[in-house]
């Protein structure tokens, strides 16, 4: 049996706070060709996630907020935000559901969020063709200014320096 608890969300967080990237990972699944891949993700504020979709292998995901608060943003092949949903923090949503090859990205908006994320297996990396052509990679310099945008964007916004 595998518990989340926590102590273990208490880990993440200490762990993630560590990190470079500000991100630390707890995975339930054993090994990466499982057919579901279940995890724990603690994200602090600074980290930034690409947006970027699942179309090798097509596959949907979950993400459930087990604490702290995230947005997580839809995107049409442009940049063009059409949906931000808020877990936790106060919202109404505490789980959302998305389908395959949607572009999306989240972004933790308080120190100590962590999400749970399900999806289909086995976890392959996300090829350079899935990662937005229209975001900054992980790292540059720009990546910085759209975390800050993200923070804030809602639907119908596009990032600024397009």
């Amino acid at each position: 049996m595998k518990l989340i608890d926590n102590a273990i969300l208490n880990q993440l967080t200490t762990k993630a706070k560590e990190s470079p990237r500000k991100r630390s990972h707890f995975n339930l699944h054993s090994e990466l060709n499982d057919p579901v891949q279940r995890l724990c993700i603690a994200m602090e504020p600074e980290t930034y996630v690409q947006p970027h979709r699942h179309s090798d292998p097509e596959t949907w995901e979950v993400l459930m907020i087990l604490r702290g608060s995230a947005a997580l943003l839809f995107f049409d092949d442009k940049g063009k935000v059409f949906e931000r949903n808020l877990l936790g923090g106060g919202g109404q949503v505490t789980a959302v559901e998305f389908p395959k090859n949607t572009w999306h990205a989240p972004v933790s908006l308080e120190s100590g969020t962590v999400v749970f994320e399900v999806k289909q297996g086995p976890y392959k990396p996300i090829a350079l063709i899935n990662l937005a052509s229209w975001a900054p990679s992980e790292g540059m310099p720009d990546a910085d200014k759209f975390l800050e945008w993200f923070k804030c964007a809602k639907e119908g916004d596009v990032p600024p320096w397009r």
